[in-house]
């Protein structure tokens, strides 16, 4: 494909910010006389983990060393979540330990960028309270990092840059892997949706698809490089192209993406529930290298909750679509987002909850107190659930998950899967990794085995995972 003058144009400026960056590094690394190191650490989702990799892939084009331990960095850059209070109260705890490895290392650069960067307050309170912060970018300007980068490298001063927002989607970014077998492409950035509770669309923007000739070319790059699985990325991936006057839609780019020669695992997330076509469940049905695993947010089991969420279906629909789902697909595993403690959230509302789970009977769900985000309308509706409450639903929605998974979980068991080889287990003679269906799979292996499909019969379920044994392929 050939680049238009304007991607051609931000290469070149892209490539000039990395070049000061790394003129101003060497600098500073022949005056501490060793290599320099840098820390990327993320919160939150995994749009955010496939940003890290950007962050990280930018950080050694400039000549830094990647190091986990925080307390040997040169330069550490916090790439922040901010969906739940707690996530922003982890990453004030951290910044006061920052603060005291500043006092040991006066040089260490601290950096934040994110979701939380984008919310005004946040970045008032960064300002007045945490001085050992000295660079700050957001969302949307991510692509700008090289540049700021060279600025704090050669002004050591502090710098802010933070964009309301942003129609540019620049991905031409250097990436350093977490896994060399598989990694995340993102297809779509932001969302429309405006859920009561949900401060997304006011950090990450209005929804902005990729071109799919770009997508599809960056999976083919990603083949070429070993990469066996793939995840396709975005807050709705069930919206895809709808901001593209000329695209092809989510279902489409799907099967274009499993048909990927070298490819062998397709996955994507996520899916709102109201935008899920049955033409998405007959491409999911009938590509082979799709993984059979749906995550499907449903928040609640309470029609009066949904609608007070603004998520546009009702009990019934979500049931509804499981149904049609499972008549395509009987072994998919689901997985859903369940918030407990909702504004305005009964007894009679969370009932429903629990009995919408035993009726699906989800694999694994990612569960979730309510958490206030300022400016969200449910921040400031009355009818607030109490902690007490809450806490206690939450308790009884967990044991009422675990006693569905268990069950649903259970099915494979005695089945010769293949498993992704991901890493080794902490236990010594142990590797872990994934079936198809996202089930985590431990047995006894090597680390050459990693990045590797591998049949193995899955011996015993033990909740949410299961113990297996490899198993022989006999040559003809």
């Amino acid at each position: 494909m050939t680049m238009n003058s304007a991607s051609m144009e931000e290469e070149l400026q892209l490539q000039k910010n990395i070049d000061e960056a790394k003129e101003a590094l060497e600098l500073l690394t022949r005056q501490k006389g060793r290599p320099l190191r840098s820390s990327i650490v993320t919160f939150g989702c995994q749009m955010n983990a496939r940003d890290s990799e950007k962050l990280r892939g930018i950080c050694e084009a400039v000549g830094f060393e990647d190091t986990e331990r925080e307390e040997e960095a040169d330069f550490i850059l916090y790439n922040t979540c901010t969906v739940r209070e707690n996530a922003d109260q982890h990453v004030y705890g951290r910044l006061g330990i920052l603060t005291g490895l500043k006092k040991k290392n006066p040089d260490l650069i601290v950096g934040l960028c994110g979701c939380m960067m984008q919310e005004e307050q946040v970045v008032a309170k960064i300002r007045k309270s945490y001085p050992v912060v000295e660079l700050i970018f957001g969302t949307h300007n991510l692509f700008t990092f090289p540049k700021l980068l060279a600025r704090i490298l050669k002004e050591r001063r502090r710098v802010i840059e933070l964009w309301d927002g942003t129609d540019r989607i620049v991905e031409h970014l250097p990436v350093k892997r977490k896994y060399k077998f598989k990694s995340g492409v993102n297809i779509m950035f932001g969302c429309n949706n405006f859920c009561s509770y949900c401060i997304v669309p006011y950090v990450r923007g209005r929804e902005r698809s990729r071109d799919a000739r770009d997508i599809l070319g960056e999976i083919r790059t990603l083949a070429a490089d070993g990469v066996r699985e793939i995840m396709l990325l975005g807050q709705n991936v069930n919206s895809y192209g709808k901001t593209l006057a000329d695209s092809i839609r989510f279902p489409e780019l799907l099967r274009m993406a499993a048909r990927t020669e070298g490819i062998d695992r397709v996955r994507f997330m996520t899916s709102h529930p109201k935008d899920l076509s049955d033409e998405l469940i007959e491409v999911m049905a009938s590509e082979s290298s799709i993984c059979p695993h749906l995550h499907l947010p449903v928040q609640s089991g309470s029609t009066r909750i949904l609608k007070r969420m603004n998520r546009h279906y009702t009990r019934e629909d979500y049931l509804q679509l499981v149904s049609r789902i499972r008549s395509a697909m009987p072994d998919i595993s689901l997985t859903p987002d369940i918030i407990v403690g909702f504004p305005g959230e009964t007894e009679e509302d969370f009932a429903e909850t629990l009995s919408l789970v035993r009726e699906v009977g989800f694999d694994s769900a990612f569960t979730f107190l309510y958490s206030k985000r300022s400016g969200t309308p449910a921040a400031v509706w009355e009818e607030q659930v109490d902690d007490e409450t809450a806490h206690r639903r939450f308790d009884r929605l967990l044991e009422t998950v675990r006693i569905s998974a268990e069950k649903a979980c259970a099915r494979f068991e005695g089945r010769t899967m293949e498993v992704l080889v991901e890493e080794e287990n902490k236990e010594p003679g142990l590797v872990s990794g994934r079936i198809p269906h996202n089930l985590t799979v431990h047995f006894p292996g090597t680390k050459e085995q990693i990045g590797q499909l591998v049949p193995v019969r899955l011996v015993e379920c033990k909740g949410f995972y299961y113990v297996g044994e490899q198993v022989k392929i006999m040559q003809a």
